[in-house]
């Protein structure tokens, strides 16, 4: 997901250039370490092995249903990006990945995920999720909110439900959710949420989060970003809320501060490989978490990320040891 863009870089952006690069010279040393020492004959290479691993799944508080941990977030998509999403989507889904969350303001991004779906027969094989705010208002908005906008996500996205449907930044919730859970009731969709990126807004998430009954919400956490586990986490786990978690990469500057620095050899306790998988381990090792939802346009950088949900989670002493490296700097 990539949320209100009060930020300098989207998503997008930042995998297409800079962290792109930074992707793909962190998984050509892994696989220039695997060509240097090559298993014995008959040898599965690292991924394969890394695929044979237990995928790891959350359940949803409100059901019990499960998720795997990792998905996948959109931003902004133009049309010449349909082939890529397609590819993404496609390989996510070989790995077990079923998550994918965008929004009503994210341009053509419902219509080419929608598009997508279709041509790969996974219109009920996916976790679709999508955002909406109650006049179509914020970075984005086109004026169209509401029930109208819940009508054209459905269209765009070629489904007859939707899985979660969110109030984007929390722009329109005491207008918004009444209808949505009328919405819920008639069958249109099966899950009800909230969303923020920002940190100024949590203390707001947390009131809404106390006066609706809501299945889902979605914050921004990261190893840098810890704000959340100290008002919104706590408060869903008490009121069996399920979370997405969105920008575990900060926008790709957490990946670029830590591409400054080693991976710890300990990150192997945890089949951990890449510091893409470390930052998304951490985030989903979160009892409150039940995805992540990082951002990319490319499959390599696709099946980094997959890599992070599958395997061994940090345990409570794991967590601690992962902050203090962090925070070291």
């Amino acid at each position: 997901m990539h949320e209100a863009r009060s930020f300098p870089l989207s998503r997008r952006d930042v995998v297409g250039g800079g962290l792109a690069t930074g992707l793909g010279l962190m998984l050509g040393a892994v696989a220039r370490t695997a060509t240097a020492q090559p298993a014995a004959a008959g040898a599965e290479p690292p991924q394969a092995a890394a695929l044979q691993q237990p995928l790891i799944t959350k359940a949803i508080p409100a059901t019990g249903e499960k998720l795997p941990a990792i998905g996948l977030g959109t931003d902004q998509f133009r049309s010449g990006e349909s082939a890529a999403i397609e590819d993404e989507i496609r390989r996510m889904h070989e790995l077990g990945g079923r998550v994918i969350d965008t929004a009503a303001a994210y341009g053509d991004s419902e219509a080419i995920i929608g598009e997508a779906l279709a041509r790969l027969g996974l219109g009920q094989g996916m976790f679709i999720a999508t955002k909406l705010t109650a006049q179509g208002r914020g970075f984005g908005g086109d004026g169209v909110g509401g029930e109208a906008s819940l009508e054209r996500s459905l269209s765009r996205l070629k489904v007859s439900r939707i899985d979660l449907l969110q109030v984007h930044n929390l722009d329109g919730v005491d207008e918004l959710l009444p209808l949505m859970q009328r919405w819920k009731q008639a069958g249109q969709i099966r899950y009800i949420g909230i969303t923020t990126s920002r940190v100024q807004q949590h203390a707001a998430m947390v009131e809404y989060m106390r006066r609706y009954p809501l299945d889902f919400v979605q914050v921004d956490y990261s190893l840098a970003n810890r704000d959340a586990a100290s008002n919104v986490l706590p408060l869903a786990m008490e009121r069996r809320v399920a979370v997405l978690a969105n920008i575990p990469f900060g926008f790709g500057a957490v990946l670029r501060r830590a591409q400054s620095r080693p991976l710890p050899n300990w990150a192997s306790e945890i089949n951990v490989s890449s510091w893409a998988q470390f930052l998304l381990k951490y985030v989903i090792s979160h009892p409150a978490v039940t995805c992540a939802i990082p951002g990319s346009t490319r499959v390599s950088h696709l099946e980094d990320n997959q890599l992070a949900g599958r395997g061994r989670l940090p345990d409570a002493a794991m967590r601690r040891r992962m902050e203090q490296y962090w925070d070291a700097g």
